[in-house]
């Protein structure tokens, strides 16, 4: 290695006191006068007979010149080294050369020399990508005790190898560095976590976590929080609040733009209990919350629908003397509008064009708009959409969309395409969400062939077909039971790139079960299940129809054992399309073990499940076991129940258990509907019961009577 302090510059042209200064990074200075006349050398003599060390010589002086006037210029403080202008052809530099000279420089004129030669280097691909130019870098600076400048050697190589997929060897070096002196701190590892984590490798991020710790690196707070984020930009929730956990069990606390990610992600994945609870917990370890903390946790509970907690954290917001800005005024409108509560929402948002600090902005009135056009109010909307512009606000895209979806939703095509139109007078370019919202809407009024010249239109103008795209036009083709055209669909679906998700193989099974196609549900369910996708509550619901259907109840109880065992709940549906199963195979019992299981799990059975279970056990002369199930039910359904029970056993001239239930409900003190009341009347007389309902008119009469009396308190 050539050293930088044996240059003389009596070897050149003058001879003086300056030529014996040494170059040296720190105190030391160097004479301007003798640098800059070497510098007039227009290049380096590249022939055969230069000697190497010659080369080196000059490249050092370049650098040191180039350097140190960078630092005579004014400028503000900054600890990133001065950009070199150097008059070096970086093609005729070999690496061998710049690992000469950048040692050179580390050893003679300091760490921030060669650390400004070294970011010169990497700027050329040659460089930037040869790894034991980093190493002997990073190793000079070591030497140097420079291990902060050390770890911006190791950052850029982190960064400029991960770009040519050589990332595991990058961090395996930085491991390795340990052996060459490098004391492994957590400044070490956040340096690695935050390129890793950047460029998504949670995985290599966690062995990089275990292996530092296991080298006696105690990670800071940093370190967790780069996991913690890294975790929540890829939505991996359970990740997230694993780390989240650790970090708040070292008592570490994020900062608030940090939470706000954090609430934002859990809120998003449906979890926001979970993330109103890390947030009580981070303010009761010191956290200041903000305005912009609460908004995403309001924002979080009126998307999910809970509107009476949204409320209460804008009261607690209020109360810790932050007041609340439009985007919190913003998600709760929209949390009203999509509870149905228009009203509601419309005072909310007129208390927002009344106030002084803040107006509605373009999402405000968009939230609104969406509300009235979900009530189909499109007019309202309209007039929001009128009323937008006079206050000088231009309707976004998705404010236009909105409008459009909503007049598709009620068949109003006309004025859907003149929307479409309008988005294109405002400077604006329709995207396939709007194509989505009419083709969906025409898909529903049956103007199928309509639909795919829309989408033709779309392609015309440069969109691709998305996922949601894909979604309508299959669910349209298994409502019309083709399901050879669905299945085509999927395949162009995924020949396109796009990978059909759980509700598209959800419809494909839900058609094909619908024909009895069980061996295809059988497949789609295989082939969802083989991609990674889990099926949902209504995949199961559909399979255990189809079994139904085909009276394989057996084959539906297993995969009912399946679902629960895969911890997927089972709704009123589910149960209600088992029920219908097993009572049609006149299995009762396990009929009626699966009503109970639902009463006592809090689900409502619906109707048709409430009569068939019952009337079945009536055919089987067991209209006690059919009353005492009935009488589980709350009041309204048991009302709703009987009545329809009542009128179904007259018309199968099931005359005295109809007598039994009728009797049951005037002792129950409740009003008969006229439809109930003809039924049984008319078949009691049809079969000559009149004895039945003479009893009956009778028995009705005194409960009249009987009310009146109480009505006046006799």
């Amino acid at each position: 290695m050539v050293s930088v302090v044996s240059i003389r510059l009596s070897k050149f042209q003058f001879q003086n006191v300056a030529s014996k200064v040494l170059l040296r990074c720190g105190g030391a200075a160097i004479s301007q006068f003798t640098v800059r006349t070497f510098c007039d050398k227009p290049m380096i003599d590249h022939s055969s007979s230069a000697a190497p060390s010659t080369v080196i010589k000059r490249i050092c002086f370049w650098v040191c010149d180039s350097y140190y006037s960078q630092q005579k210029k004014p400028s503000h403080y900054d600890s990133t080294p001065s950009l070199l202008n150097l008059p070096i052809d970086s093609d005729f530099l070999t690496t061998e050369q710049a690992i000469t000279v950048v040692a050179s420089l580390a050893d003679e004129a300091g760490s921030m020399v060669a650390l400004s030669f070294f970011y010169w280097a990497i700027g050329f691909p040659k460089f930037r990508h040869f790894m034991r130019f980093y190493i002997v870098s990073a190793t000079c600076l070591i030497r140097n005790g420079n291990f902060e400048r050390t770890h911006e050697v190791l950052r850029c190589m982190l960064w400029n190898f991960s770009e040519v997929g050589m990332l595991k060897e990058a961090v395996d070096m930085v491991l390795e560095l340990h052996s060459q002196g490098l004391v492994l701190s957590a400044h070490t590892l956040n340096c690695t976590l935050s390129v890793v984590n950047e460029m998504g490798c949670v995985e290599m991020a966690e062995k990089v976590f275990d292996e530092m710790c296991q080298r006696r690196v105690i990670p800071d707070s940093y370190s967790f929080k780069s996991m913690v984020v890294a975790y929540c930009r890829l939505g991996r929730v359970s990740d997230a609040d694993r780390w989240l956990t650790a970090m708040l069990r070292r008592g570490f606390l994020v900062d608030n733009a940090t939470c706000s990610l954090i609430i934002n992600m859990f809120c998003e994945n449906g979890s926001v209990n979970r993330a109103l609870w890390i947030f009580n917990k981070m303010v009761e370890m010191g956290l200041e919350p903000n305005v912009i903390n609460y908004s995403c946790l309001i924002n979080g509970s009126s998307s999910r629908g809970t509107i009476k907690q949204a409320f209460e954290l804008l009261e607690e917001m209020v109360r810790k003397g932050l007041k609340p800005n439009v985007y919190t005024h913003t998600a709760l409108i929209d949390g009203l509008c999509k509870k149905g509560w228009i009203e509601k929402a419309f005072r909310l948002f007129l208390k927002l064009v009344r106030s002084e600090n803040y107006k509605p902005n373009v999402h405000t009135y968009t939230a609104m708009i969406a509300g009235y056009c979900k009530e189909g109010k499109l007019q309202r909307a309209e007039m929001l959409l009128v009323k937008m512009k006079e206050q000088g606000l231009a309707p976004n895209l998705n404010t236009y969309t909105t409008l459009i979806d909503g007049h598709s939703k009620i068949g109003n095509f006309d004025r859907a395409y003149k929307l479409m139109y309008a988005i294109g007078e405002d400077g604006l370019i329709p995207n396939i969400c709007t194509y989505n919202a009419v083709m969906d809407g025409l898909c529903k009024k049956g103007r199928v062939e309509e639909a795919y010249r829309l989408l033709n239109r779309s392609f015309e103008d440069g969109l691709c077909a998305d996922k949601i795209t894909y979604t309508i036009l299959i669910s349209e083709s298994c409502k019309r039971d083709d399901v050879k055209q669905a299945l085509a669909l999927v395949s162009k679906m995924i020949k396109n790139g796009i990978a059909p998700d759980m509700h598209t193989y959800t419809t494909l099974i839900s058609s094909l079960s619908r024909q009895r196609k069980m061996e295809e549900c059988e497949r789609m369910f295989r082939d969802a299940a083989n991609t990674g996708l889990i099926p949902t509550t209504q995949t199961y619901t559909s399979m255990i129809c189809g079994y139904c259907r085909d009276c394989k109840v057996d084959m539906a109880m297993k995969v009912f054992d399946k679902m629960r065992d895969n911890r997927c709940a089972p709704d009123s549906f589910t149960y209600g399309a088992l029920i219908s199963g097993l009572c049609k195979e006149s299995m009762l019992d396990e009929a009626k073990a699966l009503f109970e299981e639902m009463m006592d799990k809090g689900i409502s059975p619906r109707e048709v499940t409430r009569t068939t279970i019952a009337y079945e056990f009536c055919k089987k002369d067991e209209s006690f076991t059919a009353m005492a199930l009935l009488d589980r039910l709350d009041k309204k359904l048991w009302v709703r129940t009987v009545s329809t029970l009542v009128r179904k056993l007259c018309s199968e001239q099931k005359f005295d258990i109809a007598a039994q239930f009728f009797d049951k409900f005037l002792d129950a003190n409740q009003t008969l509907d006229r439809v109930t009341l003809a039924a049984f009347t008319t078949a009691c007389y049809d079969s000559n019961h009149y004895a039945l309902v003479s009893d009956m008119s009778m028995r009705i009469r005194k409960e009249r009577v009987s009310f009146h009396y109480r009505l006046l308190g006799l």
